[in-house]
């Protein structure tokens, strides 16, 4: 069967299912088998374009379609931005948008600017830095930091700051403290990174049971919560699943 055949005959199936779940009227169906081509094109334009634009999941898949394709597209508009109007928001949002590519020297920059005058203790601007001198290796400087964060700003709370900080402890070899800071995360965290990290220095400190508690109990509740929980955390319970298969083998 030639592949144009079996292209138009995919679209026209796709363009009848489409049609079933809409709740449009089927009489499309018959339509799009007698019209073929024409048909399949207008359906497409009437009516499944216009419900991809409305489809919060559709332009979700769309945006990151096109940051696969273009992952400066978001950093080249904010410098824009910024280059029209230098104010601590564009900056901000620039700094943000660093993090997320994972340009921590650039995004240490951008934040170290806009601490300053009267957002030189700006919480959320000292949590990025943190962020972006971990994200480059400096934990020391991270460290130093969030203790600067919280000293100027006692009331400030935030479970990834507290998590950033345990992972500074950690990495800069102070596992007792890390351990501490990782046992109350492990209550308290709103995901399963904070409980994965935990298990994962339990075993490096020889405490296999505990470790292989906390990865089981990871796992447990896993289960018993909702699908959508499961895939957003997808990585770090793959992660405990690995880990506790290592303790098993052992």
């Amino acid at each position: 069967m030639p592949l144009i055949l079996l292209a138009s005959l995919a679209l026209t199936i796709l363009c009848a299912i489409h049609v079933v779940r809409s709740g449009r009227p089927l009489y499309w169906i018959w339509l799009l088998l007698i019209g073929s081509y024409v048909a399949v094109a207008v359906y497409v334009f009437v009516a499944v374009l216009p419900d991809l634009r409305n489809d919060p999941r559709s332009r979700k898949a769309a945006r990151q379609m096109l940051e696969t394709i273009d992952p400066e597209r978001r950093r080249r508009a904010i410098r824009e931005r910024l280059e029209l109007a230098d104010t601590t928001d564009n900056r901000r949002a620039l700094a943000e948008e660093c993090l997320r590519l994972r340009d921590y020297r650039n995004a240490a920059e951008l934040y170290e600017s806009i601490l300053k005058g009267m957002y030189a203790t700006e919480p959320l601007f000292m949590l990025g830095l943190a962020e972006a001198q971990a994200g480059h290796g400096d934990f020391a400087a991270a460290r130093g930091t969030l203790e600067a964060l919280i000293k100027a700003n006692p009331a400030f709370r935030s479970s990834d700051g507290h998590l950033l900080y345990a992972r500074c402890l950690e990495e800069l070899g102070e596992h007792d403290a890390a351990l501490a800071e990782y046992e109350v995360l492990a209550r308290s965290y709103p995901g399963e990174q904070a409980r994965y990290r935990y298990a994962s220095l339990l075993r490096r400190r020889e405490r296999i049971a505990e470790a292989r508690t906390v990865l089981q109990d990871m796992l447990k509740r896993a289960r018993l919560a909702p699908r959508y929980y499961r895939r957003k955390e997808r990585e770090w319970l793959d992660a405990a699943k690995r880990e506790l298969g290592t303790l098993e083998a052992g």
